[in-house]
């Protein structure tokens, strides 16, 4: 028989001290609202463990008392994983464990606690003049444990790398309480199944990431940015090509953004000033870094080969950091801006680099088909194949009619485009509970069956962010 709210607040009040539980529904608003307001189901409680020993004794005192426990660390998350399903779990807040433990420069990482915030992961790596390289937009409340949780990914993983990849090994609450001691900094260690990846990006659902040791490399000089107008997408890619090419490694990252976005960001008043050249169907946000004793001028020299082979026609480059800034700002508000434009219907998506052009010419038709006076928004990392392809509703349009009545037909139009291209109908943000039967329609069966196996032998009473992922 599962147990009281009441009793759960008594209990885990016991366990932890009565100012680290939450028990009332008007004070746990912050940890129930996600980003996107989709889902509004509360919670039996919020605990605030401060320590990894207080996250064991939770997780060991749900076990025993079957307990549905969701951890939780910016509540950023934009699928649903980090809040309530049922409204009986707990929310396990990880706030409170954000301490950097250790840099090692020599070794290159860095070792931080899982409620550790981006941006302080950040200044920690920049005090030792070194990069932890994990960026996007919600960095100033992201933490590392909800981004481990979801194998974020973010505008560098073209040089960097998303969150797996950056992680070299990660310290996790298993379902029964003990605790898996997997922080190390090897770059070889051939000893069986690698558990790391199979905790960085499970969402919670096999366990509790409380630290985890980090990839972290040398600081560059400096960046070099622009803005180069192009015709479309179909122009990206050759011009993608062009840029890796010429300069490698160090391309850390390659955006493309329709002008509708600039539009709508200067109508609602977010960018100080125009950043572009001049107006263009679409623009390629490109940076490269430039590491110490390298010359600089990499990047101009790239574009104006660029030009001289006719796949641009205008460019702005970076010449300060408030440029620089502008720059990113029109790239980073993509999706912010949307949501002052009215209702919004959004697809996280990834196909093969050269297939990009043809799913936002094929999704941009079928839209428009759909929804007449519909209004496009496709924008993102067209370097790794992940496209953020987003549509705004009609100008004048009732929101909860354009969502009611569209959401779903959209979503099955675009996702069938996705999967004839060879794609994955989740890029960067994961499964949550917001796609939990579209997983179960496109994955592979044998895929599936592994995945409950895995989920049954670590977490067999289904405690760990119960409904998540599998349902």
């Amino acid at each position: 028989m599962s147990l009281a709210a009441a009793s759960i607040i008594d209990q885990l009040t016991t366990l932890l001290g009565a100012n680290s539980v939450i028990g009332l529904p008007e004070q746990m608003g912050n940890y129930l609202r996600e980003p996107r307001k989709r889902f509004h189901t509360g919670a039996a409680a919020v605990a605030l463990p401060a320590s990894v020993e207080q996250v064991q004794a939770i997780v060991r005192w749900a076990n025993e008392n079957a307990v549905g426990i969701i951890p939780q660390g910016g509540n950023t998350g934009l699928v649903g994983a980090q809040v309530p399903l049922r409204g009986d779990e707990v929310i396990v807040s990880l706030g409170k464990l954000d301490r950097i433990r250790a840099v090692d420069t020599a070794a290159g990482t860095m070792t931080a606690e899982a409620g550790v915030i981006l941006e302080n992961a950040h200044k920690a790596a920049e005090a030792e003049n070194t990069i932890f390289p994990l960026w996007l937009a919600s960095q100033g409340s992201a933490r590392i444990g909800g981004l481990l949780s979801s194998n974020a990914g973010g505008v560098n993983v073209l040089a960097y790398g998303n969150a797996r990849e950056l992680t070299m090994g990660v310290e996790a609450v298993l379902a029964d309480g003990r605790l898996y001691q997997g922080l190390n900094s090897l770059k070889k260690d051939n000893t069986g199944y690698d558990l790391r990846d199979l905790l960085v990006g499970a969402e919670g659902t096999l366990g509790i990431i409380t630290a985890a040791t980090l990839k972290i490399f040398p600081k560059p000089e400096d960046y070099e940015t622009t803005l180069v107008n192009i015709a479309g997408p179909e122009a990206a890619l050759p011009l993608f090509e062009l840029l890796r090419a010429r300069v490698g490694g160090r391309l850390n990252a390659f955006e493309i953004m329709p002008h509708l976005g600039l539009e709508m960001q200067l109508r609602q008043g977010m960018l100080d000033a125009d950043p572009t050249a001049s107006p263009s169907p679409w623009y390629a946000l490109i940076e490269v870094s430039r590491m110490a004793g390298t010359a600089p001028g990499a990047l101009q020299a790239a574009v104006e080969a660029a030009f001289d082979k006719g796949l641009i026609d205008n460019a702005v480059l970076a010449e300060s950091l408030a440029d620089r800034t502008r720059m990113w700002a029109f790239r980073e508000q993509m999706s912010e801006v949307q949501s002052k434009e009215g209702a919004s219907i959004k697809h996280d998506v990834s196909v093969p680099i050269a297939a990009v052009p043809e799913l936002i010419a094929e999704g941009i038709a079928v839209a428009e088909r759909l929804v007449p006076g519909i209004r496009p928004v496709p924008f993102g990392h067209m370097g790794d194949g992940n496209i953020h392809f987003n549509f705004s509703q009609p100008v004048g349009a009732d929101p909860k009619a354009f969502m009611a009545e569209n959401d779903e037909k959209l979503h099955e139009a675009i996702y069938a485009i996705v999967l004839r291209l060879g794609g994955s109908v989740s890029a960067e943000h994961g499964i949550g509970q917001l796609k939990v039967d579209l997983l179960r329609q496109v994955k592979d069966p044998v895929a599936l069956d592994m995945m409950r196996a895995i989920k049954m032998a670590l977490d067999p009473k289904g405690i760990l962010n119960p409904g998540k992922m599998l349902g």
